[in-house]
């Protein structure tokens, strides 16, 4: 075909209205329309621009847009070069860049693209969401195959937009394409969890952790770190420590920034072995450790009490030539001190003073409080006027600790100071400051100026009624009375009351030491703030007169019990009336006094009643009465196991728990009633004991033998065949002696009373021997 037709042929086409037809485009793959083969048959001469041949030969032919992969020059196939491809998916994104005419120009390309071209393009166009149009029409075509690479970079893109909601959204198709075809995205799951936790998208990040994991898919160390990273940034240690194991058990490393956030999380969650065990794996890794690891360790460890842990790590840190600051001087030494180790505590306070850190308020205040405390006063008050001296306004509790402190150690003139200082200061003294000031002068016996305290803490607002009984109180256990009444009027004229459970303690105070003219005053007051004497105090009372040996002590004392206004002093006035007055024999009058009283409650009071009146009865000679009593008191069972019936083998009477009154009419009474069964039933046990115990032995054997009785006297018990004792109970001078013999109140008197009767208790008597009851004359 020569120039001038091929000329001639372009003249034409440039008609809109010319058809050629014996032009037609031929593909590769199908016949040419006229059934004949699709080659190319006739000569085609290229010509440049001078209009000279640059080739003749079979021309290019085209063909069908994704159907082939090559063209045909001449009859030799020729596959498209992969640059060509790659530049002309490059250029139709760029010219198109989305939607729907995109995809019909990429459907239109004269080639079957690969993932290898795509790939290819998506380095070369940048813009993420052209990028992602590619993507998408690259996924719907048959040839697609899910790539690694390819959403590494489509992620890259996502990420350097913020796009984090493109970013999830690609990444649940990827999940989708993975799961489908079997193939795993390492790196792009990996990039994918690394850009969210950087972004801070903590509940998305785990997410899509989880999601990675349950799929299968390997995490990387870079990954663990950043989401670790991320949940300790955001105050989720645990969540962090959960990851933490699923990297180890992955057999994953920790890195140095990270190492740096999680052995310090670790320590301040109280999980210190794990926290060591990572600083030590650290320096095995050849990491340096920061100061923040050290620091978290020491406060960590000192506050757990781990102290020698936690100094080790501190000289390991000034090893690493690492300075400690003043919040790790203010840690440690918090710590010794709250162990108890306060030398150690006060070498380290040396030490951060001399690394020219001030110390502060606050550890001011634990330096004098834990000295003071522990009775290190010099050392505490040392630092107490360092601190004064810093421009540290000490607290009303550390004034407080030091007063008390000093007050408890005896030291009046110091706690009186600090009193003074802290009241100049302005300061207001705490209930317990107060309260450990006074007990001291009241041990001090400083009345005057414990007054004057008391005084200031009223003005101050405090309720002193308390504080004052207190005071009261230490007069009264310390035996000073005189001191204790003279408080009691202080409190008096200051308006001060005091409760009744003080005044009881007093007046028992005053009766024991004889004042009983400032006892009756007390007693007079309890009665009449509606306090109810109960039988235990009235028969206190009783003992002192029974006791008493002086005429006008014996007056004050019956004006006291009259002033009791006790039913049993009523029984008492009975008594001794005769039984005109009471209208009843004596017998019938002492069953219908015990009858009232309450055992469930007094059964103890009544027993301590007993032995005090009996001891009274028999001081005055009123053995008839004494020995009513002791038969209505054994009646009701205030002594039930005093008397034993062991039928013919032993009969005993048990007075070890009596007074001595109440033992010497137990025995005449008992012995009276055995004689009885005896002679007049016929009964006669194999032997007899009287059980008196060391303290009654020798006074119930000296009455006894003043009548020749058969009882032998061994330790606790005098005793003596039945036999014997029968025939001892025939003798007449043994029935009178047994029939109410009466000795003389001369007689009685005789007697040294506190040898007699030492004690109204029964647990306290003398081992003296009395004189007998009965005199030898009445043999």
């Amino acid at each position: 075909m020569g120039l001038n037709s091929i000329s001639q042929r372009l003249s034409l086409s440039k008609d809109p209205n010319f058809v050629n037809p014996s032009f037609s485009r031929n593909y590769c793959s199908v016949k040419n329309g006229d059934g004949g083969s699709g080659e190319w048959t006739e000569e085609i001469d290229y010509l440049d621009e001078s209009g000279s041949v640059i080739y003749s030969g079979k021309g290019v032919r085209s063909v069908e847009p994704g159907v082939d992969d090559h063209v045909m020059v001449g009859g030799i196939k020729k596959p498209f070069l992969n640059a060509s491809a790659v530049a002309k998916i490059v250029e139709v994104v760029k010219r198109w860049k989305w939607g729907p005419e995109l995809e019909t120009q990429l459907d239109k390309l004269q080639f079957v693209p690969t993932m290898t071209h795509i790939t290819q393009a998506l380095k070369v166009v940048k813009d993420s969401d052209v990028c992602l149009s590619l993507f998408r029409w690259a996924r719907r075509q048959p040839w697609y195959l899910p790539n690694d690479e390819c959403y590494v970079m489509l992620f890259d893109g996502l990420n350097q937009n913020r796009d984090f909601d493109g970013i999830q959204l690609l990444f649940d198709e990827m999940v989708g394409d993975s799961s489908n075809n079997g193939i795993s995205s390492f790196t792009a799951y990996n990039r994918v969890i690394q850009y969210l936790a950087k972004a801070e998208k903590l509940e998305v990040s785990f997410c899509c952790f989880k999601k990675v994991q349950d799929s299968g898919c390997k995490i990387d160390v870079q990954t663990y770190n950043s989401l670790i990273t991320l949940f300790l940034n955001k105050g989720l240690p645990y969540k962090a420590f959960e990851i933490y194991g699923s990297m180890e058990a992955a057999g994953c490393l920790l890195d140095g920034s990270t190492y740096e956030l999680m052995i310090p999380s670790l320590a301040k969650s109280g999980r210190l072995d794990a926290a060591f065990k990572l600083f030590q794996e650290m320096k095995e890794r050849n990491f340096r450790p920061g100061f923040s690891v050290f620091s978290s360790l020491v406060d960590s460890m000192g506050k757990a009490g781990r102290l020698d842990t936690s100094m080790k790590v501190y000289m390991e840190m000034q090893g690493y030539g690492l300075r400690s600051s003043a919040t790790m001087y203010v840690s440690l030494i918090e710590s010794y001190v709250k162990a108890g180790k306060l030398d150690a505590a006060l070498r380290l306070w040396d030490e951060m003073k001399k690394a020219g850190f001030r110390p502060n308020f606050g550890l001011y205040t634990l330096i004098v409080e834990s000295h003071a405390k522990s009775g290190k006063l010099d050392i505490a008050m040392s630092a107490f006027k360092d601190m004064e001296k810093a421009g540290f306004l000490p607290t009303p509790s550390t004034y407080s600790c030091l007063l008390e402190m000093h007050a408890a150690t005896g030291q009046v003139d110091s706690a009186m100071k600090l009193y003074n200082s802290m009241t100049n200061a302005g300061l207001r003294p705490g209930l317990s400051t107060y309260t450990a000031l006074l007990t001291l002068l009241a041990n001090k016996k400083l009345v005057d100026v414990a007054a004057k305290i008391l005084l200031e803490m009223k003005a101050m607002g405090y309720s002193v009624d308390v504080s004052a009984s207190d005071v009261l109180m230490v007069y009264i256990k310390d035996g000073s009375v005189d001191l204790a009444l003279r408080w009691l009027r202080f409190m008096g004229s200051s308006g001060i009351r005091t409760n009744n459970f003080i005044i009881r303690q007093l007046f028992e105070s005053c009766m024991k030491n004889g004042l009983y003219e400032s006892a009756k005053p007390l007693l007079e007051t309890y009665v009449s703030s509606a306090a109810k004497v109960d039988l235990i105090l009235y028969t206190s009372i009783l003992a002192h007169l029974v006791r008493c040996q002086e005429e006008e002590n014996e007056k004050h004392l019956m004006s006291i019990l009259s002033a009791t206004k006790h039913r049993a002093h009523s029984f008492m006035c009975g008594l001794f009336t005769g039984p005109e007055q009471r209208k009843q024999p004596v017998l019938s009058f002492v069953r219908e006094f015990f009858q009232s009283i309450d055992y469930e409650l007094e059964e103890g009071a009544a027993r301590y009643f007993v032995n005090v009146l009996l001891n009274y009865l028999v001081l005055m000679g009123q053995i008839n009465r004494a020995r009513c009593v002791w038969k209505v008191a054994y009646e009701n069972k205030l002594f039930p196991k005093a008397i034993v019936f062991d039928q013919h083998i032993a009969w005993s009477l048990d007075v070890r728990n009596l007074s001595v009154g109440a033992a010497l009419i137990a025995v005449v009474h008992t012995l009276h009633r055995f004689r009885k069964r005896m002679l007049y039933y016929g009964a006669v046990p194999r032997r007899i004991k009287l059980v008196t115990g060391p303290t009654l032995k020798i006074v119930v054997a000296q009455m006894l033998s003043s009548v020749e009785s058969p009882f032998e006297v061994s330790k606790v018990v005098l005793r003596a065949p039945g036999d014997s004792v029968m025939e001892w109970f025939k003798k007449p001078i043994v029935q009178q002696f047994l029939l109410n013999e009466i000795p003389s109140r001369s007689d009685i008197l005789l007697h040294k009373l506190n040898t007699l009767f030492p004690s109204s208790a029964p647990e306290i008597r003398s081992l003296s021997p009395p004189k007998p009851l009965i005199a030898r004359r009445a043999m």
